[in-house]
C-alpha cells in the first residue's frame, strides 16, 4: 500500500470514527452507527493482525476523543493542570478505550488470515460485544459510549434490551455493519447470506419492538416530583451560599407539594452539609415532609462513624419522623471519587478539585417506601446494568437516579449520561425517575420513552405519574448473556483458528 493509498484510507477511517462519535448526544446522528464500522472492517480483513490492531486503535481513539470531548470542559474549569495540558487526561482515556476496538480489529484480521474473510465477518459482532463487556468491567469499568446507547431515541430498536440488554442492541448494529462489509469483500453467495441474516435480525427486532410498544401498560401508578435547583458547581458547598442553596430547594419542594406527589426527589449532594450530622437541617426536612405530606429523597454527603471518619456519597429517605433509611453509593467514579492505585499515584488528588477520597457502600439497599419499594443509583452508577439489575432483584419496583452533572457544564456530557437510562428502563420494564442538579432531569417510561425532561440549568419542578414494575424480564433473570455468548464464541473461533497451522 503506497503513501497516497494509506493516506486516503486513513482519512476514510478517521471520518467514520469522527461520525460515530456524533451518533451520540447531542448531535444524535444515530443512523451513522449502522454504517460507521464498515470502512474499518473492510480495511482490516485484508491486513496482518498487528497492522489491523493499529488501525482499530486509531479508529477507537479518535471515536472516543470525539465522544468524550465534554471532559475537556471539566479539566479546563476544575483542575490545576495548565492549558493545553488539560487535553491530556481525556486523550489518555480515549487512547485506553481505543484498545478495545484494536483488540476486535486485530482478532477479525487474524481470523480472516487463519481461516477466511467470512470467518472474520461472522465473528465481528461477537468480538465487538465481548470487547464492550470487557471495557465495562476491567479496571473498575467504563461502559460509556457502548454502541447500543446511540439508539436510545429509536424505541422499536431498543425494546430487545428487555431480552439481552444494551449489548443485544450493540450486537445488532455490528451485525449490520459486518454484513455490509462482507458485501464488499466476500463472494456474492456469502455476501447475500450475510445480508439476509442481518436483514432478518433487523426485521425480527422491529417486529418485536413494535409489538411491545403497542402492548397496554397496566397500573399501578404513583405521582413523583423532581426538584432541579440548578446550583452552579462552585456554589454548591460554599458556606456563604449554603443558606441560599437550601432556600431554593425548600421553595421548590413546597411548589412540588402543591401537586400532591407520593415522593419528592432532590438531586445528588443537594445539601451543603452532612445531613445525618446536621440535626437542625434534619428536623427542618422532616417538617417539610410533614407539610408536603410526602417523603423526600435527598442526596447528601455522609461520614462514617470510624476514626478518622471517611465521607460517603449517600441518599436519605426523609419522612415526617426524620431519617427513615439510607443508601451509600457503591460504584465510585475513578479519578472522581477515588484514585485507583492510590499508593502509587495518589498525588493526582492535588491536580483537580473534583477528585475526592470516598468510602464505597456495601450493598444495594432498596428503600422500602413509602410510596413503594424503590432503588436509587447515584450519578455514574446508573450506567452499570449489573448494578441496576441487583436493585431490581432485591425488590425495587421503581428506579431513581440522582446526579450532579454540573461538573460538565453545558456540554454534551449530561445529555450522553441521560441517554443510557432508557436502556435501564427497558431492561427491567421499570420506570426511571432522574433528578439532576443542573439537568437533565427526566421521567422515563418502562418502554424507554423519555416522557418528560428539563432543560440544562433550568430551575424548577417536574411532576409526572410513573408505573411501578409488576414482573421480571428475561434480561432481569439472565443478565448480560449476549456478552457471555460473545466471549464464548470469540474464544472458540480464535481457538479453532489457532489450531490450524
Amino acid at each position: 500500500m503506497n503513501g497516497r493509498e494509506t493516506l486516503s484510507r486513513a482519512a476514510l477511517v478517521a471520518g467514520s470514527a469522527f461520525a460515530l462519535g456524533l451518533a451520540f448526544p447531542r448531535t444524535d446522528w444515530d443512523g451513522v452507527a449502522w454504517i460507521a464500522l464498515v470502512p474499518l472492517l473492510v480495511l482490516v480483513l485484508g491486513r496482518p493482525w498487528r497492522a489491523a490492531a493499529l488501525w482499530g486503535w486509531f479508529f477507537g481513539t479518535l471515536h472516543f476523543a470525539v465522544l468524550l470531548r465534554w471532559l475537556n470542559f471539566t479539566f479546563q474549569t476544575y483542575s490545576a493542570i495548565p492549558w493545553p495540558l488539560t487535553y491530556g487526561p481525556p486523550l489518555l482515556l480515549s487512547a485506553y478505550c481505543g484498545l478495545y476496538p484494536a483488540l476486535v480489529a486485530g482478532s477479525v484480521a487474524w481470523l480472516a488470515a487463519r481461516r477466511s474473510a467470512a470467518w472474520g465477518v461472522a465473528a465481528a459482532p461477537f468480538l465487538w460485544v465481548a470487547g464492550e463487556w470487557l471495557r465495562a468491567h476491567l479496571m473498575g469499568g467504563f461502559p460509556w459510549g457502548t454502541l447500543g446507547y446511540s439508539q436510545y431515541l429509536r424505541l422499536p430498536v431498543i425494546q430487545i434490551a428487555e431480552i439481552g440488554g444494551v449489548h443485544a442492541v450493540s450486537f445488532l448494529i455490528v451485525a449490520v455493519n459486518a454484513a455490509l462489509a462482507g458485501a464488499l469483500v466476500l463472494s456474492w453467495r456469502k455476501a447475500l447470506s450475510g445480508l439476509g441474516l442481518a436483514g432478518a435480525l433487523v426485521g425480527a427486532t422491529l417486529w418485536f419492538g413494535t409489538a411491545r410498544l403497542h402492548e397496554p401498560l397496566e397500573p399501578p401508578e404513583i405521582s413523583v416530583a423532581i426538584v432541579q435547583p440548578s446550583i452552579e458547581q462552585p456554589l454548591k458547598f460554599d458556606p456563604n451560599h449554603a443558606r441560599e442553596t437550601l432556600a431554593i430547594a425548600f421553595a421548590l419542594t413546597r411548589q412540588a407539594a402543591a401537586t400532591r406527589p407520593a415522593l419528592i426527589v432532590w438531586p445528588e449532594t443537594a445539601t451543603p452539609s452532612l445531613l445525618r450530622r446536621d440535626r437542625e437541617l434534619t428536623a427542618a426536612l422532616a417538617a417539610l415532609a410533614r407539610q408536603a405530606q410526602a417523603p423526600l429523597l435527598v442526596g447528601s454527603l455522609d461520614a462514617t462513624d470510624a476514626a478518622p471518619p471517611r465521607l460517603r456519597n449517600s441518599a436519605f429517605l426523609v419522612t415526617e419522623r426524620g431519617l427513615a433509611s439510607r443508601y451509600d453509593k457503591m460504584h465510585l467514579v475513578p479519578f472522581g471519587e477515588y484514585v485507583p492505585l492510590a499508593g502509587l499515584i495518589g498525588f493526582v488528588r492535588g491536580w483537580a478539585e473534583f477528585i475526592a477520597d470516598l468510602e464505597p457502600g456495601a450493598r444495594a439497599a432498596v428503600f422500602p417506601g413509602p410510596p413503594a419499594p424503590f432503588g436509587v443509583v447515584i450519578c455514574y452508577e446508573g450506567i452499570f446494568p449489573d448494578l441496576v439489575r441487583e436493585f431490581v432483584r432485591n425488590g425495587a419496583r421503581l428506579m431513581v437516579n440522582i446526579t450532579n452533572d454540573a461538573w460538565f457544564g453545558r456540554t454534551s456530557g449530561p445529555e450522553q449520561h441521560l441517554a443510557m437510562y432508557p436502556f435501564r428502563a427497558v431492561e427491567h420494564r421499570v420506570a426511571v425517575v432522574r433528578a439532576a442538579n443542573t439537568g437533565v432531569s427526566a421521567f422515563i417510561a418502562p418502554t424507554g420513552q423519555i416522557v418528560r425532561r428539563t432543560r440544562l440549568y433550568e430551575r424548577g419542578v417536574a411532576v409526572d405519574r410513573v408505573r411501578l414494575r409488576v414482573g421480571r424480564t428475561l434480561y432481569g433473570r439472565l443478565g448480560d448473556w449476549p456478552a457471555w455468548l460473545g466471549l464464548a464464541v470469540s474464544g472458540a473461533a480464535l481457538g479453532a483458528a489457532g489450531r490450524r497451522r
